[in-house]
């Protein structure tokens, strides 16, 4: 029988949980780097013992973490001394990140400088097919690849060249925060980021579109036809149907089902459009998920009451999804890296909140169990089906 195992990033180290494929019973191992941020773990699609790690700390800077089974030890790819709190670095903590150009600065496709912070690497996406390949999302804004396992990391700097200069940052800064692969096309990517928009190469990275025909953010850009300035919270694939992707804005649920070529809302009935995570069952590709919260500035569900909301149809038509969820006085939010889904039959889904709570569904999304609670706040649940 398979068995799933639970990645859970949060604000002050990482947890892992098991179960075997009942789903039931978990396990709990942790914390891993206990006080750093660990802004997003990511298994390996291919090995099932290989994941990354975002550790990152106001003090020590950005470290990448690679474990080669499945979580038991972690290394830095590139060797490099990793400091414990309380600790000075010996010799530098951060793994080698390579930026195009002069440092510190980036050099736009239009002659232009624009002064540009490292702060923090957001997102980790390891390749379909090479568990050595890994694209990374930074904050400040940029796109990062490293096909040795993480002891080295290029900028892919075309994609500044998708107007990088009338970027600005949102409210929790300029992050590149979703990294889509399509899998029957290795040349085509999808990202998203905050407040800059979505973007596709279709050619490895060399050269980047905006994709943001169809948004609509009259709070946020003078001009509402503007090809870039939207606030993208997170983008969703079915493998099955690489040209259909869902998105949650800043306001609004969207749908494409043309590659990012027209999007059009799909909010339907939905309590509140605004939200941060979603992302689509396992088996059924018009079935998705969102977590609406009720505005930009009360970031708690609306009335209190924390619900999943599923459209089986692509969108339009939603049901809330709320047994075994606290149905009042409920507060959290759930971050846009805070949800995903496992690929055994009946459908998993699980979720993390900024109370420390991890949610799990053995029966996509119709029942509910809690799987740990008291946690620091989660910033990121990614999910391996193991064999």
């Amino acid at each position: 029988m398979s068995s799933v195992r639970v990645l859970v990033g949060t604000k002050k180290g990482a947890f892992i949980l098991t179960a075997d494929g009942k789903r039931r019973d978990w396990k709990v191992d942790g914390p891993f780097f206990a006080g750093w941020e660990m802004y997003h773990l990511k298994g390996s699609p291919v090995d099932p013992n290989r994941i990354y790690a975002s550790q990152t700390s106001g003090w020590f800077g950005q470290v990448i973490q690679r474990s080669d089974d499945g979580g038991k030890t972690w290394s830095t790819p590139d060797g490099a001394a990793v400091p414990v709190p309380g600790e000075m670095p010996s010799g530098g903590a951060s793994n080698r990140f390579a930026y195009e150009g002069e440092v510190g600065t980036h050099k736009f496709y239009d002659g232009t400088q624009h002064p540009w912070e490292f702060k923090r690497i957001w997102h980790l996406e390891p390749s379909l097919t090479d568990p050595d390949t890994v694209w990374a999302g930074a904050e400040d804004a940029a796109l990062f690849k490293t096909t040795d396992g993480g002891r080295t990391w290029k900028e892919l700097p075309g994609l500044r060249g998708a107007k990088g200069h009338l970027w600005q940052p949102g409210a929790g800064g300029m992050g590149l925060h979703t990294i889509v692969l399509d899998p029957t096309d290795a040349q085509r990517l999808y990202v998203a980021i905050s407040a800059a928009g979505a973007f596709r190469t279709d050619d490895g990275g060399a050269t980047w579109k905006p994709i943001n025909r169809g948004l609509k953010s009259m709070w946020e850009l003078p001009d509402p036809d503007a090809e870039v300035g939207h606030c993208v919270h997170r983008i969703a694939m079915h493998p099955s149907r690489p040209g259909v992707l869902f998105m949650q804005k800043h306001w609004d649920v969207l749908r494409t089902d043309n590659a990012g070529e027209e999007w059009r809302e799909v909010s339907g009935n939905l309590p509140s459009d605004f939200g941060f995570p979603i992302d689509v069952h396992a088996h059924e590709p018009e079935t998705i998920y969102v977590v609406p919260i009720k505005s930009d500035s009360e970031h708690f569900p609306p009335d209190g009451k924390l619900r999943v909301y599923r459209s089986r149809t692509g969108g339009n038509e939603w049901e809330a999804l709320t047994r075994g969820l606290p149905q009042e006085h409920c507060y959290v939010n759930v971050l846009r890296d805070a949800m995903a889904v496992d690929t055994m039959d009946p459908c998993g889904v699980y979720f993390g909140t900024t109370g420390g709570q991890v949610y799990g569904s053995a029966d996509g999304g119709d029942t509910w169990m809690t799987l740990t609670r008291d946690l620091p706040g989660v910033l990121s649940v990614e999910v391996q089906t193991l064999p």
